[in-house]
């Protein structure tokens, strides 16, 4: 069985497996650096040697929000496009690890100013706060490099369609490029914002920045970001649990359809995340939140496709019943049951972003730990526990080992354990949102005043699932480091599932990127250049020349 098994060529495993350790590394301080972090906020608790609150807090949120995520999808793409599009070509593989260098040194530099207390900025580095403008160039290595990463494979997918004329492509190939692209396009925003606002502004080029047009080009970039951390999920979910489990995708048109939409209506929506901001005008603000629900349209398709999928499976094992089919899953096996538990958490994560996209709802939320709690729900556990899941097939197939039954079960022990922390600690920050406890502070911050003094069994809590999921981390460091050097010698599979059979064929119009790059930028132009335009005119006084400062 093992020689019909296809393998990543083993010069194209060690790049990604680059990305991946970088990935680990990030997580093992930056999940250090939240541990500290509910500690403090349980107010039992003082760091030492005068670390600060607002140091630890930044570590935690580019190491995990920024560092964790884009090496371990980097990685994780370099792998998938060499299993489906072919082995890279020398250039290709040689330009993968040019952007990996040059995340590499960002990430180190970006570490360096944040753990030297320089750049204690909230993770979202808005002005008027100001950090090192070391902090600010390492950020912009990092996405400089993985957009070389990026163009490496974007590279292997044009020579696959130049070599098969009129055939869609591998669809985790095609998913691969999509959200390349997402990304390309969103980090123009926040790439934009750090080269001609905070790195002048950081090295004392200019006096001021326009605040809004800062706030506005980061979540022209923050909120896709959100779906750059999620679509590699979905790939996991349409293209490798069906093979896991036992049975075809359901539709391939309909997952290329849904990366489309969700490239098209995730970008033109950042004013959603700036409802309560005075200098955007309320009839723009609608208009991108109306394009923010459209994204609500893939999600449910994408929960369709998935249920659809199960069902099939179970059906031909012989289920009955509405539900029968839930009992015929594969339960012992971490590679479904991890996913499946981050699929189960984006049901109330789905929910609360709607919440939070919507005017009215949003302004009793805004700003609270709620969103914070949000946060965790879609890329700390919905986004995060795939990837570990994937992490159970990946690391041993692109390392020549196997998962073995106890390291499959310690996987299932770390999911409930993480499943548990991340309820209590989640979910207690829901509901001290909805009691106006603000988003980013300590304990400290408020004292003893009675308001803060209700927020307590909360922020208990919180510091309760933080400890138990610092403890998942610990768990999944140790289950990372057998599969990557200690477990037995072997082949794993890389499971890439077929479409089902007598499915209409795929559209080519699906994978004409003029037709759809040429929509987004359209909706990107009506979505921003009239308010664009509108906050560098009516710029606050005193401002000099060109009033993008």
């Amino acid at each position: 069985m093992n020689e019909n098994i296809v393998k990543v060529d083993p010069r194209d495993s060690k790049l990604a497996m680059a990305y991946i350790y970088v990935a680990f590394a990030a997580l093992a301080l930056g999940g250090f650096m939240g541990l500290l972090q509910v500690l403090v906020r349980s107010g039992r608790f003082e760091l030492p040697n005068g670390v600060g609150y607002y140091e630890v807090l930044t570590a935690h949120g580019v190491l995990l929000g920024l560092v964790l995520t884009t090496f371990f999808i980097m990685g994780f793409q370099f792998a998938a496009i060499s299993r489906t599009a072919g082995t890279l070509s020398n250039k290709a593989r040689l330009t993968g690890w040019i952007g990996f260098i040059v995340m590499t040194i960002g990430t180190i530099t970006t570490t360096c100013m944040i753990v030297t207390n320089k750049a204690s900025v909230l993770y979202t580095f808005y002005a008027p706060l100001q950090a090192h403008f070391l902090f600010y160039l390492g950020l912009t290595l990092v996405i400089v490099g993985s957009w070389v990463a990026a163009a490496a494979m974007i590279a292997t997918y044009i020579r696959w369609r130049n070599q098969n004329p009129g055939v869609p492509s591998p669809l985790l190939s095609f998913m691969v490029v999509a959200n390349n692209l997402l990304w390309i396009v969103a980090t123009l925003g926040v790439a934009a914002e750090v080269l001609f606002q905070l790195l002048p502004w950081s090295l004392g080029l200019v006096d001021t920045v326009n605040v809004l047009i800062s706030r506005t080009l980061f979540w022209y970039f923050g909120h896709p970001l959100v779906y750059f951390w999620l679509l590699p999920a979905y790939m996991g979910w349409y293209v490798i649990i069906p093979k896991i489990i036992g049975t075809k995708i359901f539709s391939d048109s309909l997952a290329r359809l849904v990366f489309i939409l969700f490239l098209l209506f995730s970008i033109p929506v950042g004013f959603h995340h700036q409802l309560t901001e005075p200098g955007i005008d309320s009839g723009w603000k609608f208009v991108q939140v109306v394009l923010t629900f459209m994204v609500i349209i893939p999600s449910l398709m994408t929960a369709f496709s998935m249920f659809a999928t199960f069902e099939m499976y179970g059906r031909s094992k012989g289920a009955r019943g509405l539900f029968g089919w839930f009992k015929k899953l594969p339960w012992h096996d971490a590679r479904f049951v991890v996913p499946f538990i981050g699929m189960a958490a984006f049901i109330p994560a789905g929910a609360g972003g709607i919440i939070n996209a919507s005017n009215q709802m949003d302004q009793v939320v805004h700003n609270t730990i709620w969103v914070t709690g949000h946060f965790h729900l879609t890329v700390a556990t919905t986004v995060v526990l795939t990837f570990f899941g994937m992490c159970y097939w990946l690391i041993p197939h692109l390392t020549g080992r196997v998962l073995t039954k106890a390291m499959n079960k310690l996987a299932i022990v770390q999911a409930v354990v993480w499943t548990i922390g991340m309820t209590l600690m989640s979910g207690s920050m829901h509901l001290e949102g909805l009691l106006g406890a603000p988003r980013r502070t300590s304990f400290t911050t408020y004292g003893d005043t009675a308001q803060a003094l209700n927020w307590i069994p909360y922020q208990i809590a919180q510091a309760v699932g933080g400890s138990i999921l610092f403890l998942g981390i610990i768990l999944i460091l140790f289950i990372f480091i057998n599969l990557a050097f200690f477990a037995p010698k072997g082949v794993q599979e890389f499971p890439v599932a077929e479409s089902a059979e007598g499915k209409e064929k795929t559209p080519l119009v699906l994978e004409n990127w003029k037709i759809w790059l040429t929509i987004l930028a359209a909706l990107i132009l009506i979505a921003y250049t009239v308010p664009f335009a509108d906050m560098i005119q009516h710029s606050p006084p005193g401002s000099k020349g060109f009033k993008f400062w």
